[in-house]
């Protein structure tokens, strides 16, 4: 099976699609990728609405009905959410080869 030409995601564009799992405005999205990366990610507003640009070209996200009409609410689509699937599979699977590796690495170190 060949991979999708956008994988890998960017750390970045990974945690927006996260936090769109549930519909959010832009200020909501900054805190909630902030939030769900520990504060290893931080986004400026120009960053996050380039990224949002490109997600919404991509059919990755999509406008959706808000009460607050001066806010733009966005939300995952389906393309999104199974792109968003597949890169979370392709770094399991990377973190399990990564520790059967290690797990031979340290089988070896004991041995000797």
């Amino acid at each position: 099976m060949s991979r999708d030409k956008h994988l890998p995601l960017t750390e970045t564009v990974y945690y927006i699609l996260l936090a769109l799992l549930e519909p959010a405005h832009g200020y909501l999205i900054m805190q909630k990728v902030e939030e769900l990366s520990a504060g290893q990610v931080r986004m400026a507003a120009g960053t996050l609405y380039g990224a949002v640009d490109n997600l919404l070209k991509q059919k990755f996200i999509q406008p959706t009905a808000s009460e607050d009409s001066r806010r733009k609410v966005y939300v995952i689509t389906e393309l999104g959410r199974e792109i968003l699937r597949q890169d979370y599979e392709r770094m399991r699977h990377m973190i399990e080869v990564t520790n059967m590796q290690w797990g031979k690495e340290e089988l070896l170190h004991e041995k000797i």
